[in-house]
């Protein structure tokens, strides 16, 4: 198996053109590429840090002319289980 490592970018239309040398004797054969982004890394909350952001955020809005408007009724249902 022979790697070879090759940098492009995404286009402004979202789309990656990648042009890769092979010798003659790779006609017709099959090949796996594989598209890893580079750049920063998303990163993941663990379960903890998440419970503390939302604790940090909870009552946070200090705007005197925030209101919550009116939520509605509930709807009525039939009961499933009579």
């Amino acid at each position: 198996m022979t790697t070879i490592q090759l940098r492009s970018k995404v286009d402004s239309n979202g789309v990656l053109h990648v042009c890769v040398p092979f010798s003659k004797y790779d006609a017709d054969r099959e090949v796996r590429v594989t598209i890893e982004p580079l750049g920063e890394a998303v990163k993941t909350m663990s379960p903890d840090q998440w419970r503390q952001f939302v604790h940090e955020m909870a009552g946070c809005i200090d705007d005197p002319t925030f209101q919550r408007h009116a939520q509605g009724d509930f709807e009525n249902r039939k009961e499933l289980f009579p």
